[in-house]
């Protein structure tokens, strides 16, 4: 963990450097090949930073936010298309929205319209069941995770659905306790506001409704402007959602070859291709306005198991194919140890002063 330690210093460093160039650049080049010619560097250089670490989690985790998301955001910078950057935005806002899985949400110049809109977005959120943001997110996390971890020495004992179940939680935790940390430095420490980043994908109503307005909110916002608005352009509608995600599918493959350091097998880009052919299928039949819509009650559950199902069938045997899943079990072990060895000390240093008063 030095070492890693080391090279997200090392990373960091790079990456700030390089974000204040393409701010620099881009405030003074017209979008298009200029910008785009002056950008690229920086892009190939968010490519190559996620392999200067050592581990499969901190490879994913930086091939996440810099390779896949971080070149897209520069990417739409270059061609002066609506994306999260802005060159005119203070050098610290650029770089977190440049480098992290966030977007900056607009803090006083909010039209009326916007604002009554959010309003009523606030108004809908209270009344359902909030998610813990923040601290708590971090803390509750924290405690399922190594729960799940303990659960895994029982892997011998279970089935592949069991088993698969399990993999599910450790990823959605994760995930969670990913972005939790990332809105917890963002927001509560730097004062930025943010827009949401998961929105309880467990109440997803349709496929559209959880890969759009749901799960991992930051991929869709970089995948519509640049992906699908113009391949709709062009294209149409159900052939921009097959677009859409089949570039997601494909970075899908790349974060894969990020922690596992093989080449891809083409099961999570069928998974995504899978998922796009059915959300197409959504759309055209939701334009047709007096056909029957199942009801929430049964939407809901039938979303969720198509999408576990799927996921069951194509998403995690790829993870097990390449035994990311013994990968980062041996990560997450060593990082509990590494935390217990930690709170020792600490835990020696309260108990002294207590047994030196008696």
């Amino acid at each position: 963990m030095d070492g890693e330690v080391g090279a997200l210093v090392k990373v960091s460093a790079a990456v700030w450097a390089a974000m204040s160039y393409a701010r620099f650049a881009a405030a003074r080049l017209r979008p298009g090949f200029p910008r785009l010619a002056a950008l690229l560097p920086v892009v190939a250089l968010l490519c190559a930073a996620p392999f200067a670490f050592s581990t499969s989690t901190f490879r994913g985790t930086m091939g996440f936010f810099l390779a896949w998301l971080g070149s897209f955001k520069l990417l739409l910078l270059a061609a002066g298309s609506s994306g999260p950057l802005d060159p005119s935005i203070r050098l610290s806002h650029f770089v977190c929205s440049a480098a992290l899985p966030v977007k900056l949400r607009p803090s006083s110049s909010v039209s009326a319209a916007a604002a009554n809109k959010e309003k009523i977005h606030a108004q809908a959120a209270a009344a359902a069941a909030a998610p813990v943001r923040g601290p708590a997110r971090i803390l509750l996390c924290g405690a399922v995770i190594p729960a799940i971890i303990y659960t895994y020495q029982f892997k011998p004992a279970m089935n592949r659905y069991q088993l698969l179940a399990l993999y599910t939680l450790h990823v959605y935790f994760s995930l969670d306790l990913l972005l939790a940390a990332v809105h917890t430095v963002v927001h509560d420490l730097l004062g930025m506001e943010m827009e949401p980043q998961v929105d309880r994908p467990y109440l997803a109503s349709s496929l559209r409704d959880f890969w759009g307005r749901r799960w991992n909110l930051m991929v869709p916002s970089i995948l519509r402007p640049a992906v699908f608005r113009p391949a709709r352009a062009r294209l149409g509608d159900a052939a921009a959602v097959l677009a859409t995600f089949l570039v997601s599918g494909l970075m899908h493959e790349l974060m894969f070859y990020y922690i596992m350091r093989a080449p891809p097998r083409g099961e999570v880009t069928a998974f995504f291709l899978l998922h796009g052919a059915c959300a197409a299928a959504e759309g055209w039949w939701a334009r047709h306005a007096r056909w029957w819509r199942p009801p929430r009650a049964a939407a809901v559950p039938l979303t969720l198991a198509f999408v576990a199902g799927t996921a069951f069938w194509l998403f995690f045997p790829a993870m097990v194919k390449g035994g990311l899943d013994e990968m980062v079990l041996r990560e997450c072990q060593g990082m509990v140890v590494l935390m217990e060895q930690a709170a020792r000390p600490l835990a020696g240093a309260a108990v002294d002063p207590v047994a030196s008063a008696m």
